[in-house]
């Protein structure tokens, strides 16, 4: 499993900002309070991917098509590499660190406890919120793996509806079919 690297005070964020949930929630074009320091693309079977990290980490996936929460181009070669090799089937764990500033406590916890969730299985969004102690908070928890700023990484596209629906994905259903497929999951 990836190191996470997440920061406790009150909320998980920079100054108590939670950009994720400003703009554009799902990649940020103005990621207040944050610095990155580099970011590198990388084509891939579910489309183009960009990846942004810092001293702490990982800190962003981005799908084609959506803004970067950075304007200088630069190279970030391990995950680049951990992708790659997960793409063609040699890696089932990630071991770069991940950065998760910006994500509110709920959020943090919600995604700390998707990333122990093993390559091959898959959970469902119920499961999920009993399992942060909080089962009533089935649409949070849906909130919190839709606004996911490590897809892949922190693997949201293993959640299910209770009903064995694959439900939504940010990079798209036809990604996180091919994503359980990849994982030997018949959906």
């Amino acid at each position: 499993m990836a190191q996470l690297v997440a920061h406790h005070t009150g909320s998980v964020g920079v100054t108590g900002s939670n950009p994720v949930s400003s703009t554009n929630e799902h990649c940020p074009a103005a990621y207040a309070g944050q610095f990155f320091v580099s970011w590198g693309g990388m084509d891939s079977p579910i489309g183009a991917l960009r990846v942004v990290g810092g001293g702490a980490g990982v800190s962003r996936v981005c799908f084609a098509g959506e803004p970067l929460p950075i304007d200088a181009p630069s190279d970030y070669p391990a995950a680049a590499q951990q992708l790659a090799e997960y793409f063609a089937g040699e890696r089932r764990d990630f071991t770069v660190p991940l950065d998760l500033r910006g994500v509110t406590a709920f959020r943090g916890l919600v995604l700390r406890e998707l990333a122990k969730v093993p390559y091959g299985r898959t959970t469902t969004y119920a499961e999920l919120a009993r399992a942060v102690g909080n089962p009533k908070a089935v649409r949070a928890v849906g909130s919190a793996c839709a606004t996911n700023p490590l897809p892949l990484f922190i693997p949201c596209y293993r959640v299910l509806r209770s009903d064995g629906q694959l439900g939504g994905y940010r990079g798209g259903v036809q990604a996180k079919r091919y994503l359980l497929e990849l994982e030997g999951i018949d959906v």
